[in-house]
Order: structure tokens, then sequence, then C-alpha cells
């Protein structure tokens, strides 16, 4: 399949620890597949894992702060997402009465 790279090619790419990208999975920061015993990261997920990979090796962010990150930028997106919905209908609760 061409959607996908396996761990190893990735260790390899960006010349990373094995373990890092295993520890990566094992806390459900990267989802995965695995065929005939190989794990591979999508490709739609390349851009988590270099984020991940960055904020851990340039920045020296061990595992834990990486899924406090992960988790606060998760609940700010969600919450932007609502804020979205709410004007939303707020503005749909305005025209009805002609206001803009």
């Amino acid at each position: 399949m061409n959607d996908r790279i396996s761990r190893e090619e990735l260790v390899k790419i960006y010349n990373i620890e094995i373990t890092f990208f295993d520890e990566l999975v094992d806390s459900g920061l990267l989802n995965i597949q695995t065929e005939n015993e190989i794990r591979y990261l999508m490709y739609e997920d390349l851009p988590v894992f270099e984020r991940f990979t960055n904020w851990h090796y340039d920045l020296d962010i061990n595992l834990p702060g990486l899924e406090v990150i992960h988790d606060m930028l998760q609940k700010m997106e969600d919450l932007r997402n609502r804020n979205r919905e709410l004007m939303n209908r707020l503005s749909m609760i305005g025209n009805r009465y002609g206001e803009e």
C-alpha cells in the first residue's frame, strides 16, 4: 500500500529511537495499522507524528508532556468548534428577527 509507511522506515528517515515511536503508540498519541507483524503509520497521520517528534527531540519535551500538550490542544480545538457552532446559531436567531 502506498498510503502508509512502516515504523522501521520512519525510524531511519527521522533518525529517532524506535522506542519513542512505540511509546507514542502505547500512549494512544499515534494510531497505527499492523500487518504481518509490521507496524505502519498512515500518511495522513504524518503531520501529527512530525509534531511530536519535533517537540520531543528539538524542545526536549518528554512523553507525559507530549500527552498534556496534545490533550490541551485537542480541548482548544473542541472549544473553537463549539464557539463557531454557537456563533452560527446566534447568527441564525438574529437573522430570524431581522438583525444582522
